[in-house]
């Protein structure tokens, strides 16, 4: 569906299910290229039972208009206006990379509103190295593969996303292009990197937050490697923390471990 938010519309994925002001609300934040797609097996599990999803593609990507969010703290500010949008009084807010940073900033500046906060391969500082974050600007084709070299530990997909035998390196490096190609004013991959790379606040907005918070992390990531989340561990007052298998994608590469880690940390 589509929702009026900062005066832009915005795509809002809903997992196949009408939204029903009356159910829990479960919003599903992508990082850097991705779009809502990223998240649905998850997305659709919780739509069909009995919760609301909202998916969106951030401002300025693939479905939504509006311009990108140069900074973590304006993308927080958009969710906050999303949940307006759509009439949610409170929610659960799932991220993944860069989106793990905006539901953790989203969360500190209105922890009344946030129910649950999954962080999915989060770090914080999350750094770019200097070289990947040049090249993201001067050659994002170069600055994709590197980037799907790192973060993925597998070469198909489980049975239960994208269709069994999918090559998830293939499918994300077409999912990177296709989000790039979407906007022709503004470089996707640079503006969300150097977002990633300048958010400095994230421990002082995990002191903020009040809600359970659940860190779901990849054993062989090595864009946001385990531990580069101990510092905001060590801020959250109430965290679960689920080390799966994979890398840097949980949502393709262990989905059902990541939608059974979400299962039990919101019905806890």
């Amino acid at each position: 569906m589509y929702l009026e938010v900062q005066v832009a519309s915005t795509y809002c994925y809903t997992g196949g299910v009408a939204f029903d002001p009356q159910r829990p609300t479960m919003v599903f934040i992508h990082g850097v290229l991705n779009d809502h797609s990223v998240w649905i097996l998850q997305s659709r599990y919780f739509a069909h039972h009995d919760w609301n999803v909202l998916a969106p593609d951030l401002p300025g990507h693939c479905r939504s208009a509006g311009n990108p969010p140069a900074t973590i703290e304006d993308a927080a500010d958009f969710v906050l206006a999303l949940l307006d949008a759509a009439g949610v009084a409170q929610a659960t807010l799932v991220g993944h990379s860069m989106g793990s940073l905006i539901a953790l900033e989203a969360a500190a500046r209105a922890p009344q509103r946030v129910r649950h906060l999954a962080l999915v391969g989060t770090a914080h500082p999350m750094r770019v190295a200097p070289a990947l974050l040049q090249a993201s600007q001067d050659n994002p084709m170069q600055a994709l593969t590197m980037v799907n070299l790192f973060s993925r530990a597998t070469l198909a997909a489980p049975p239960s996303v994208l269709g069994p035998g999918t090559w998830v390196y293939g499918a994300s490096m077409a999912l990177g292009k296709r989000v790039l190609a979407s906007n022709t004013r503004t470089n996707l991959f640079y503006t969300g990197f150097r977002a990633c790379d300048q958010y400095s606040r994230g421990e002082e907005a995990m002191a903020q937050v009040q809600c359970p918070v659940l860190f779901a992390l990849g054993a062989r990531d090595q864009m946001t490697p385990p531990s580069g989340a101990r510092s905001l561990m060590a801020k959250a007052r109430n965290a679960t923390t689920v080390v799966l298998p994979g890398g840097h994608h949980q949502m393709s590469e262990t989905p059902q471990e990541l939608l059974e880690a979400l299962r039990s940390f919101v019905s806890a």
